[in-house]
């Protein structure tokens, strides 16, 4: 069960690479480790933190950032 919600949390955080801007992307992370830290075992939750520290390093380029702060 758990590995299913690990997935699930690494494929909200792609979602949220996708859709959102550098700033909100980075809180939306924050919120999904807070969440997440409950419900995975020990060795998830440091992978998971691996995986968003990865995403979170990552620029979006900026004619998406524009389009995406367009949006709003």
């Amino acid at each position: 069960m758990s590995e299913q919600v690990l997935k699930a949390c690494k494929e909200l955080i792609e979602d949220a690479k996708m859709n959102c801007a550098d700033l909100v992307f980075k809180e939306v992370c924050l919120e999904i480790l807070s969440r997440a830290r409950h419900v995975l075992t020990e060795r998830q939750f440091k992978q998971l933190v691996a995986y968003a520290a990865e995403r979170m390093k990552e620029k979006i380029p900026f004619e998406l950032q524009q389009e995406l702060m367009a949006h709003r």
